[in-house]
């Protein structure tokens, strides 16, 4: 029993002797034969790096590239880690940065202002050039408590379509507040265009980094090996519908003319080119030294290139509301296809309002009307779907006007996705009767009879008016106008959203569109636009011009072809141009003719360079373009009566 006990205290005996051999080789090994256990024994403190993913990058329809990162390098700082003996005048040099900026920089209210702490790392210098950073970075073992981020800033390997593009921006309070934590002080997030609209699949996700670092600053290693540590991931690769071909062209077109274009896919609804004119080339919002300079010169320029017409201006429409108020009159009963006004040159409102119309073919019918736009036939049927109901309940027939006007997306947000984007008016019984107090003697439908003309109160927006000709291109549907084919992010594929996805059906009968159709075809075949004809290219449109009680007339059109099997839709808006054949058709036909045919006819290239010249702006305007932030004046009718046909003047009838 003895001899067992001692044996069993020699085993427990030799089993403390092996364990102390093998902690004293494991502390010579970790001591002696490396120096890992000692440098991670002079770690005093753990550092989160935020790891900033790609953001996703923009391609037009074709896969051409139109927005590309670009690293820069933000230089973060820990103020309780700064070595107080640091050489701040080499450390100054490096950066290009000189004393006062340095200690303005780095001492923050850490009391008053809680986006600083003294234990937590935030940006001492952003946006350091590739180039700069290089150099700094090393010595930057010499200067203990500050470490580099590197982040994408966005380039823009094409110099057109700022407006849709957009361009980002540094967050501010409210942003940080508003998104719950997904963006911290020094973040970037889109501002505008596309880069607003899909920040959310744009920006991806960030991922983070522990890192152990010693009392120098320096990285020892990742903290427990980096389990912890999570992988930023990339946004999404947005594939746009612009065609940046078919909107390079068109900007050159509208080069120093103000006014809008919107080109749409009528099968589809994808936007094929977006302009607001004039523009500026997105260049200019890169994030560098220069923007801020640049931004200040955009918003100052008196033409505005900041402010997006093509969805944010509201104009009237002028003739090319004809077709539309055609459509509605034939569904209600007011007219049919086959019903003609007479038309002596003029039509008499109400006794004494004269309006003159221009000398043509008498309206026997509703194509002949729209072929040489003709205003008494179409003041006659606005009045015939108002006094739909009887001329003392004028209210009822304006508000079923209003229904079908809503339905094909008018007086209201469209729903594109797109921010920004403005309702236009569509005036009902409600708004008359504001404007119009029953104590005062009320409306009827002599009071706005200029509505049938696209005059008066009524407001369309560029993109609308585009939407409209391109539900009358598909006799009779649409798709909501959108920026997006396709997301991408590795394997993944998202379509474009829902609502975009979805045949909106009008609520006219199929039977009516032909003869309007037809209409809009003799327009340019030998009508008020024949002299935008595309030689052996069928193609159907509507001219307008809107008077401007502030200057020169503006020139609109809506138009799409070929006739049968459209292939593009199109609406252009020229401010301060003429007559609608002037300036707004020859432009739109050029840009129809590129896209269907990829060039210009012998015959139309005089046309091209007719337009391509023509300057419409005073002064004549830098080569530096710009967007204004306010609406202009609102461009309205004068509806003051007049006494005699000889002293009306022509007004709307092209």
């Amino acid at each position: 029993m003895e001899n067992q006990y001692k044996e069993r205290q020699f085993i427990i005996l030799l089993l403390f002797v092996v364990a102390a051999l093998l902690l004293a080789g494991r502390a010579f090994q970790l001591q002696v034969l490396s120096d890992s256990f000692r440098s991670r024994a002079d770690a005093v403190a753990m550092s989160k790096e935020t790891q900033y993913p790609a953001r996703g990058l923009i391609y037009d329809r074709n896969g051409k590239l139109l927005i590309n990162n670009a690293p820069v390098y933000d230089l973060m700082v820990t103020y309780s880690q700064v070595k107080p003996g640091m050489d701040t005048l080499k450390f100054c040099q490096l950066l290009g940065i000189d004393k006062e900026d340095f200690k303005k920089r780095l001492n923050k209210d850490f009391k008053g202002d809680k986006r600083f702490s003294r234990m937590k790392p935030f940006i001492f210098l952003d946006k350091i050039s590739p180039a700069t950073f290089a150099l700094f970075q090393e010595s930057m073992y010499e200067f203990p408590g500050f470490f580099a981020q590197v982040r994408n800033i966005r380039s823009y390997p094409v110099s057109h379509a700022a407006h849709m593009l957009g361009y980002i921006t540094e967050v501010t309070d409210s942003d940080i507040k508003a998104a719950s934590g997904a963006y911290v002080l020094g973040d970037y997030m889109g501002a505008s265009g596309l880069e607003l609209a899909y920040e959310k699949e744009l920006k991806g996700r960030k991922g983070s980094k522990y890192v152990l670092k010693d009392n120098l600053g320096r990285d020892v290693g990742s903290f427990q090996s980096g389990k912890r540590d999570t992988l930023p991931e990339s946004g999404y690769d947005l594939i746009s519908t612009i065609d940046i071909e078919l909107q390079a062209y068109a900007e050159s077109l509208m080069v120093n003319k103000k006014g809008a274009v919107v080109v749409i896919e009528p099968e589809t609804g994808e936007i094929l080119a977006f302009l607001s004119s004039p523009t500026y080339d997105p260049n200019l919002m890169v994030i560098d030294k220069e923007r801020g300079r640049s931004f200040t010169a955009l918003l100052k320029d008196k033409s505005q290139p900041l402010f997006n017409r093509a969805i944010m201006a509201s104009y009237p429409p002028g003739s090319t509301f004809k077709a539309t108020v055609g459509l509605i009159g034939m569904q209600m009963g007011a007219i049919s296809p086959e019903t003609g006004w007479p038309c002596s040159g003029y039509y008499v409102n109400g006794g004494r309002d004269v309006r003159k119309c221009r000398g043509h073919a008498h309206p026997s019918n509703i194509s002949i009307a729209l072929q040489w736009s003709c205003n008494s036939y179409f003041f006659r049927t606005f009045k015939e779907i108002v006094d739909h109901y009887g001329y003392y309940n004028a209210g009822k027939g304006l508000d079923t006007m209003a229904y079908y006007l809503h339905a094909f997306g008018l007086g209201q947000k469209l729903g594109v996705d797109f921010p920004g984007e403005k309702t236009g008016r569509v005036p009902d019984s409600k708004y008359y009767d504001k404007m119009y107090p029953k104590a005062k003697g009320g409306w009827r439908s002599p009071t706005i009879v200029s509505v049938g003309i696209g005059q008066g109160e009524v407001e369309l927006t560029t993109i609308q008016m585009a939407n409209v000709v391109a539900a009358i291109a598909n006799r009779g549907y649409y798709y909501i106008p959108h920026f997006v084919k396709e997301l991408r992010q590795g394997d993944k594929r998202l379509p474009p959203r829902e609502p975009y996805r979805n045949r909106i059906k009008l609520p006219i009968n199929s039977y009516y569109f032909p003869s309007v159709v037809d209409g809009m075809a003799a327009v340019i075949a030998r009508g008020t636009a024949g002299s935008s004809k595309i030689p052996d290219l069928p193609v159907a449109g509507k001219t307008g011009t809107v008077q401007n009680p502030h200057g020169e007339d503006h020139s609109t059109f809506i138009g799409f072809g070929p006739v049968v099997g459209p292939k593009i839709a199109i609406a252009v808006y020229v401010e301060n141009a003429g007559g609608g054949g002037k300036f707004a058709a020859p432009i739109a036909t050029l840009i129809m003719e590129k896209y269907l045919r990829g060039n210009i006819s012998e015959a139309r290239k005089k046309r091209e360079q007719e337009m391509l010249e023509a300057n419409l702006m005073d002064p004549k305007p830098k080569k530096l373009f710009v967007r204004p932030l306010t609406l202009p004046d609102s461009m309205q009718v004068d509806d003051t009566p007049i006494d005699a046909p000889e002293e009306v003047e022509e007004i709307g009838n092209q």
